[in-house]
């Protein structure tokens, strides 16, 4: 008998022996992406409540991290310095005081975080600042500091929980040449993900031994500008051709995807884009085994979670209830009165008073012939009554200066040509579509259902012009006149206004729409504001005290019979009136 106990003691303690080591380690990564200052439940530019928000984030990381503590892991993927008030208020209005941007990261305590083009894009100044101030390790491993060689961000950070360690390596876009000014990156350069993915996934396994790799990828999904050096989107031809990541969680596109890619290995790698403005959060399920401390077995598993039905974290608020009561009486600042409503969705179906609005202050500010300019946003308004400072991030969403560069007539029509090709389709008879659209692409944050990017669109003033819709693409442009009546001449160079996005090659218009070198656009610029453009469409709106926005009238689609009922049409079917 006490032969059998014995036995059966030796065999329990055996089993707690291997047990012991053998565990699972259960880890939940969090990811937000293209929050775009949408930190706070409000809405700043419209002044009313906001559906998603950084607030909402926050009740979801708290809920998670009451069941797995430590081993909730909280990324963010860049683009978090534009697009509210709130940025531009601490961004150039009170840079003295600590970013909000850095302190709600802070607050909820990201692990990492990446960096954005439109982060870039506030100058060296601003996120130098920025990045200082942000107390986790902020990632880029394709920036690189032209001076050392070396990355001007650290390239990956190590996080180890239970044992697992977790290589987290970050990357930004490589196509910041080609929509930003230099000065706003002066002394960087942007290697292709693929590229420096190879390099840091090789140096990270030989030097760190991690356990799991991710990608936290400032890129969307594929597509967008491609060159000889490097594509914009880069996620899904990395997660296949680069082994070694387990996930890429990534952004940039405002669109949310959930793919699982197999690599040139036959390994699976969850790929995740949470889209943009804090309305959704990547969420990641990763189960590790351990055998003696060695991984034996790894799985991810993964989804997009809406969050903007989420309870607002009314703690978060309230500890940030000071920066948002400066916030809201910078933007409630009265600059003038309009004396009609107006609409950024006319601006799509031909010659609009806010589109115009902006092209005619274009034109005074600069004394430019003609103005390129193209709607920012989807569905904004500037109403009756007292114009706000709010009304200006509807005006004008980003911080673009304001560039006049030399071009030709007939460059200035190929740039048309281009817009209206990514914009309209060639209809063929009365009863077809007259916007070029994409059922897919409703819950698109940057096409909103027309098949390509919304903010290519280009319209015109300072000349007059048909938009002939049953032409082939590359014929429909038919420039009558300038607006003053004179002659336009396609020999002729012309001074041509626009933003500086489009203006640095932004869109590909200005290259591969009017054909000229990418290289050659700084040499034809011969105005660059100092300041961005919406502080000069405020300035103009304060010195007119009222303003009347009227459409010019100077473009028009044809034929009309057709045109006319196409676009009564497909104006019901996109905004549903």
């Amino acid at each position: 008998m006490k032969y059998i106990i014995c036995l059966i003691m030796t065999a329990l303690c055996m089993n707690s022996y291997v047990m012991a080591q053998v565990k699972t380690v259960e880890l939940r990564i969090l990811e937000t992406s293209d929050v775009h200052g949408c930190f706070f439940p409000y809405d700043f530019i419209n002044r009313c409540p906001m559906k998603g928000s950084l607030a909402r984030v926050s009740t979801y990381v708290k809920q998670l991290r009451e069941k797995y503590g430590d081993n909730l892991i909280l990324l963010d993927n860049g683009d978090i310095l534009q697009g509210q008030p709130t940025c531009y208020y601490c961004n150039y209005i009170k840079p003295e005081m600590e970013n909000v941007a850095a302190s709600v990261v802070n607050y909820l305590r990201y692990d990492a975080q990446t960096i954005g083009n439109h982060d870039v894009e506030t100058g060296h100044d601003v996120y130098d600042k920025w990045i200082n101030e942000v107390k986790c390790p902020m990632l880029g491993a394709n920036v690189i500091d032209t001076k050392t060689g070396n990355p001007y961000l650290k390239p990956y950070t190590i996080i180890e929980r239970e044992g697992v360690r977790i290589a987290v390596i970050g990357m930004l876009t490589p196509a910041i040449p080609n929509w930003l000014n230099e000065s706003l990156w002066k002394g960087l350069r942007f290697e292709s993900i693929v590229k420096s993915a190879r390099k840091w996934v090789k140096q990270v396994r030989e030097k760190e031994n991690p356990d799991v790799i991710i990608g936290l990828f400032h890129s969307g999904r594929e597509g967008g500008i491609k060159t000889d050096e490097y594509e914009e989107d880069e996620t899904l031809i990395t997660a296949k051709e680069v082994p070694g990541f387990d996930v890429i969680l990534n952004g940039h596109d405002h669109t949310m995807h959930k793919d699982i890619v197999k690599n040139v290995e036959g390994k699976r790698v969850l790929c995740l884009n949470p889209s943009s403005n804090a309305l959704m959060i990547s969420d990641v399920k990763l189960t590790v085994t351990l055998d003696k401390g060695k991984v034996v077995d790894k799985k991810a598993e993964g989804e997009v979670v809406k969050i903007s039905n989420i309870d607002i974290d009314q703690e978060f608020v309230g500890y940030f209830q000071p920066q948002i009561d400066s916030v809201k009486a910078y933007v409630d600042r009265v600059i003038g009165k309009s004396d009609t409503t107006i609409r950024v969705r006319d601006s799509y179906f031909g010659s609009a008073p806010f589109s115009d609005f902006i092209h005619n202050l274009q034109l005074k500010i600069t004394g430019a012939d003609i103005s390129f300019n193209a709607p920012l946003t989807y569905d904004s308004e500037i109403k009756e009554g007292d114009v706000r400072v709010s009304d200006m991030f509807n005006l004008y969403k980003y911080e673009n200066q304001i560039y006049v560069l030399r071009m030709t007539g007939e460059e200035v029509r190929k740039h048309l040509e281009m817009s209206y090709d990514q914009w309209v389709t060639t209809m063929t008879s009365p009863d077809d579509h007259i916007m070029l659209m994409n059922e897919y692409a409703k819950n698109d944050k940057q096409r909103f259902g027309f098949r390509n990017l919304a903010f290519n669109f280009d319209s015109a003033a300072g000349i007059i012009y048909e938009v002939d819709v049953t032409k082939p693409d590359g014929e429909k442009v038919r420039i009558i006149s300038m607006a003053n009546g004179e002659p336009f001449d396609e020999e002729k160079w012309y001074n041509v206004v626009m933003n500086s996005y489009r203006g640095n090659g932004g869109g590909e218009l200005l290259t591969h729409g009017a054909g000229i070198p990418h290289e050659e656009l700084a040499k034809r610029r011969i105005f660059e504001s100092e300041k961005d453009q919406r502080y000069y469409l405020t300035k103009e709106i304060e010195k007119m005290g009222v303003i009347s926005p009227k459409a010019n009238n100077n473009w028009r689609f044809v034929p009309e019979e057709w045109t006319a009922p196409a676009i009564e049409r497909d104006m019901k079917l996109i905004y549903g009136e």
